[in-house]
């Protein structure tokens, strides 16, 4: 069986579990050399680029502008028409929803929740969504994971660059594509 989904969910897992790691570890490290000035350690920087960096709740609303499969298949569409919103918290959380046509030109729907890590100091970011999948129907039911009742569970990384409110994302689709969005913050 594939074991891609099971190695992605322990990826994911320990991912979203660093930062919790990385900053007891500081903390700890912190209430120990207290009246010491602290010096620059591996884990102070893992808990830089990833702690939440405080920002005014916006929406964001993005399309998709190039789209590459990693295998040549001359059923597969390269034009995703994605149209996507999400909505911004103030503490680096995200909920969002986009339609889209698929690698093989059905309508879908992906909603999600998410967390975006800010690059402190720099326009670069990194952005980590979950959530389910709709669309893969009929003789392409089985092309994605789990999609055995016609929903199935997704995770897509990215990481982007943002430039006053634009933003340019590189998202990695799996082991099927890639996709580059650009998007806008209303």
């Amino acid at each position: 069986m594939n074991s891609i989904p099971v190695k992605s969910c322990l990826l994911l897992s320990c991912v979203l579990s660093l930062p919790s790691i990385v900053w007891a570890e500081q903390d700890a490290v912190a209430d120990k050399n207290a009246d010491t000035p602290q010096s620059i350690t591996l884990s102070s920087v893992v808990h830089n680029l990833v702690k939440p960096v405080a920002a005014e709740p916006y929406w964001y609303v993005q399309t998709s502008l190039y789209t590459r499969h990693f295998k040549s298949n001359p059923e597969h569409n390269n034009h995703q028409e994605l149209l996507g919103v999400e909505r911004h918290t103030a503490n680096s959380y995200l909920l969002g929803a986009a339609t889209f046509l698929h690698s093989y030109d059905q309508r879908s729907y992906y909603g999600y929740v998410g967390k975006r890590f800010d690059w402190v100091g720099t326009p670069f970011y990194g952005k980590l969504t979950a959530g389910l999948l709709h669309g893969y129907k009929g003789e392409y039911r089985d092309k994605i994971p789990f999609n055995r009742f016609g929903i199935a569970p997704a995770i897509i990384p990215s990481i982007g660059i943002t430039y006053h409110r634009v933003g340019v994302e590189l998202l990695l689709l799996g082991t099927a594509a890639t996709m580059i969005n650009i998007g806008f913050q209303l």
